[in-house]
């Protein structure tokens, strides 16, 4: 359990509260959300709500999708999603 509350480096429920910003960003419902990720309305309810984390996997896919975010030609999806990073998600420092 702890690889999964280190891998983006936050820790419920602060991963709760990320995925629920960036389903809103995005305009989603936890049903049209869950979809997208293939996975249950119920899985991202308790993601959501800190009653579940999400698996390495769903971490990835989710920081993947603020990247893309990130990237988009829509300034508003750019900044939204810069802002949830910035919140939730440390800087990672480069090994040299």
């Amino acid at each position: 359990m702890a690889f999964h509350q280190d891998y983006l480096g936050i820790k419920q429920p602060a991963v709760g509260q990320l995925i629920r910003e960036l389903r809103q960003t995005l305009k989603l419902t936890q049903e049209k959300f869950a979809a997208q990720l293939g996975v249950s309305f119920p899985t991202i309810n308790r993601w959501e709500n800190g009653h579940a984390t999400p698996s390495p996997l769903a971490l990835k896919q989710l920081e993947t999708l603020l990247n893309q975010l990130a990237e988009s030609p829509d300034r508003a999806l750019q900044e939204s999603s810069q802002a949830i990073q910035r919140k939730y998600l440390p800087p990672r420092r480069l090994n040299a």
